[in-house]
């Protein structure tokens, strides 16, 4: 696909004009904007970005390490069968809503009502990510105090819950590839920082549960391979 700016050589020329029509020609990076009137910066179009403006190439690496770099990926450790993985994703799916519903009624947070969504009344009346969503918009409406989170670790709050976002997707998607071993790890201890950072104990030991029983589940078929436990 033809990339603007690509075949220029490693630092591309760039051309801008101003009110007065006249032309200025660019090289490199560090080259004041084009201005209008007083000095105003001009605003940039919508079709372009910082990408079209002034900016530079790398040198391409050697030919030995372009071929190490695209020879076939090796193969990660992949022990569950699907099902397993479905029931593992959705077991932290289904227990992080509730860690959800449990922190927004211990703290008596608003939760907005929505015409086309019922009231919530248990955890599954909402999906793991709408339980995100809601939680993120708090936070950086700044109507969740850093009191009640672990530590106080308010600013890590968002990047903890979207590190969880791929929980859902995973576990109601059916059409995914399937996630090799640490994958799955990873998507169990994402979801254990989620219950950390809500202070939810028995959230965090169900998670620590599940990851050490699937841990020794994958082990077990590593161990014995084709052997259905």
């Amino acid at each position: 696909m033809y990339t603007p700016g690509w075949d220029k050589g490693p630092l591309a020329l760039s051309e801008s004009s101003d009110f007065s029509g006249n032309t200025h020609l660019s090289h490199g990076v560090g080259i004041p904007s084009r201005t209008y009137g007083k000095g105003q910066p001009q605003k940039r179009s919508a079709n372009r970005d910082e990408f079209d403006g002034p900016h530079q190439f790398l040198e391409k690496p050697s030919s030995n390490i372009g071929s190490t770099q695209d020879r076939d990926l090796p193969q990660v450790p992949t022990n569950l069968f699907v099902q397993e993985q479905d029931s593992v994703l959705s077991q932290v799916n289904d227990r992080l809503s509730q860690c959800a519903f449990d922190f927004m009624a211990k703290y008596q947070f608003p939760i907005p009502l929505e015409p086309d969504k019922r009231p919530v009344q248990v955890p599954s009346d909402r999906e793991w990510t709408e339980w995100v969503y809601l939680l993120k918009r708090l936070a950086t409406k700044r109507r969740i105090p850093a009191r009640v989170l672990y530590n106080g670790q308010i600013k890590q709050f968002v990047t903890v819950l979207e590190n969880s976002l791929e929980m859902r997707h995973a576990a109601k998607h059916q059409s995914r590839p399937i996630k090799d071993d640490r994958n799955v790890l990873q998507l169990i201890s994402a979801g254990l920082q989620v219950a950390k950072i809500l202070k939810d104990a028995n959230c965090m030991e169900f998670m620590d549960s599940l990851y050490m029983q699937t841990e020794s589940l994958i082990r077990e078929r590593k161990a014995n391979p084709g052997r259905m436990s």
